[in-house]
Formats: structure tokens, C-alpha cells, sequence
């Protein structure tokens, strides 16, 4: 009997410790989707003027199922140290409920990801026609080619048809005017003149550089989201079984005490144990009928604990 209740101890002792490991990991990936979505989101920042609002929907809900899934976690950690299947399981049905906002995300990074070189193209290309009417977009623009080491949307000579110089000016086929964040090196004077001369202009266009920042970061919110979401799957299943694990080695705990009353019950009427005047065990009471010297057996009225 006492090698079996070991053993039972042993089993729940290994239920709640495990719980408490898979809880402190959902609480490190947790605080890994909130780095993740505060990055993108300060990328997506960054860069706002060219990408559109609803881009950065994605990345703060990354970030917001990071907050909430630190506090299920915690609750989780808190339901094992205290031995409740209630709030085991109410752990489950809150992973369950965040495993949803995570598939939720990671189709919308995927969708998201489909509309990323369409959306550039145009936004770009609105940026570089209203460069010189908008100093919003002006310091945007000089950002991102100064950022990037980029010029134009998809090569320099895009500037030929919005800068206003290279309209104006009677300057060679080849040759095109650009802003001075396009210069590969600082823009000095030639020959004495007024005006900053860019002598070294990046060979790129920023359109490239853009799709691949804006993709992969929908990339990563997709993936990411995907991943932890399957992992969380399998925390659910593993909170539903460990709860199922503690109610019945709780019921089993419960019903060998009872039995264990019984069999004391059945020793003690039986007149093979005796207890003292003043037993502190529950349900046992002395009948003092017989005279002086004389000693009536014990009776034993069993109250049966219930099993929960």
C-alpha cells in the first residue's frame, strides 16, 4: 500500500513539474514574438510611407498574443503548483483560444505577402512624383535611398521623369540629375559652382532592396506564427492530459484513504486493535456499558470521504 501511494505521489509530483517546464517555455516564446513584432513593427515604421496601413495589423497582433500568452503561461505555472484541474483546464481553453489569434496572423502575414510588390510599386512611384510638393515625402524618400544605398524605384533614371532639373535642364541622353541622398559619396562643388554636384550615384534601385525587407518580414511573422501555433497545439492536448492525470490520481488517492478507514474500521470492531480513551482518529467512539474491570469492544462508524 505505501509502495503504491509512492508511486502515486511520484506520478503527480512528475504531472506538475512538467506542466511547470512547458509553461516557463510558452513564456520564452512569448517574449521571442513580442522582439519579433516590435522589430518588424519599428521596421514597418520606418518606412511607412511606402507601406500601406493595414501592414501593420500583422505585427501587432504578434505582439500582442506575445502579452497574452506570458499571462496564460502564468496561469498555467500557477495551476500546477496549487495541484487544480480547474484551472489546468482552464489553461488549456486559453491556449486553445491563443493557438486562434495565432493562425489568425499568420494568414494575414501570408496574405500580406502576396500584396507587397504590387503595393511598393505604387506607393514608390507616388513618393518619387511628389518629392519635390511634400517635405513628409521628400525626408521619407531621402531615408530610404540614403539608408538602403539605393536611387529610384528601380534604377536612377527614374528621376529623369519627376525631378524637376532634369526636366528643365538641356543635359546629355545619358545623363540624369538626382537627389543628393542617391550620392555615393558626399556632393561637393565643380569648378566653382553654386551648386552640390553628386559625382557618384548608387547603381540600384531601392525597389529590390524594399520588396525583400517588407517580404521577409512578412515572411517571419507567417512562419513564426505558424510554428509556435503548432507547438501550442500540442501544449493544449498536454494540459488536457496532464488534468485528466491529476483528477484520477486524486480520485484514486481519496478512495484508498477510505479504504484504508475500512480496514481500520473492520481491525478495530473485531477487537484485534486497541485505542486509547481520548483516540484523536475520526469516527472512532468507546462504549463504556460493561462494569468496572470489564472492556466492551470498539464500534466503528465509517464516514465515506468523497472521491472527487
Amino acid at each position: 500500500m505505501a509502495n503504491r501511494e509512492l508511486q502515486l505521489n511520484s506520478g503527480m509530483r512528475c504531472a506538475k513539474y512538467m506542466l511547470i517546464i512547458v509553461s516557463f517555455m510558452f513564456a520564452l516564446t512569448a517574449i521571442l514574438l513580442i522582439m519579433v513584432g516590435t522589430t518588424i513593427q519599428t521596421i514597418f515604421g520606418d518606412f511607412s510611407l511606402f507601406i500601406d496601413g493595414h501592414f501593420s495589423s500583422p505585427p501587432a497582433l504578434l505582439i500582442a498574443i506575445g502579452f497574452i500568452l506570458i499571462a496564460v503561461a502564468t496561469l498555467g505555472a500557477y495551476g500546477a503548483v496549487k495541484e487544480s484541474v480547474m484551472v489546468i483546464n482552464l489553461y488549456g481553453v486559453c491556449l486553445f483560444l491563443v493557438f486562434i489569434l495565432e493562425v489568425s496572423a499568420a494568414i494575414a502575414a501570408f496574405v500580406m505577402q502576396s500584396q507587397v510588390r504590387g503595393m511598393l510599386i505604387r506607393t514608390m512611384n507616388q513618393a518619387l512624383a511628389d518629392y519635390e510638393n511634400d517635405p513628409y515625402v521628400e525626408a521619407g524618400v531621402d531615408f530610404m535611398q540614403s539608408m538602403l544605398e539605393c536611387c529610384g524605384v528601380n534604377e536612377p533614371e527614374d528621376w529623369k521623369n519627376y525631378y524637376s532639373p532634369n526636366i528643365n535642364s538641356t543635359l546629355a541622353a545619358d545623363d540624369v540629375v538626382v537627389p543628393n541622398s542617391c550620392c555615393g559619396t558626399p556632393p561637393r562643388s565643380v569648378d566653382g559652382a553654386t551648386e552640390m554636384t553628386c559625382l557618384e550615384t548608387f547603381d540600384y534601385g531601392c525597389f529590390r532592396k524594399m520588396n525583400f525587407i517588407v517580404s521577409q518580414s512578412a515572411m517571419l511573422i507567417a512562419t513564426g506564427a505558424t510554428t509556435v501555433a503548432f507547438v501550442q497545439l500540442l501544449g493544449v492536448l498536454c494540459a488536457f492530459m496532464l488534468a485528466k492525470t491529476l483528477r484520477r490520481n486524486k480520485s484514486i488517492r481519496e478512495a484508498r484513504r477510505w479504504q484504508l478507514q475500512q480496514s481500520l474500521g473492520v481491525l478495530i470492531s473485531g477487537g484485534k486493535v486497541g485505542l486509547p480513551q481520548n483516540s484523536a482518529v475520526t469516527g472512532y467512539q468507546q462504549l463504556d456499558n460493561g462494569e468496572q474491570g470489564s472492556h466492551e469492544p470498539y464500534t466503528y462508524t465509517p464516514q465515506s470521504p468523497s472521491v472527487n
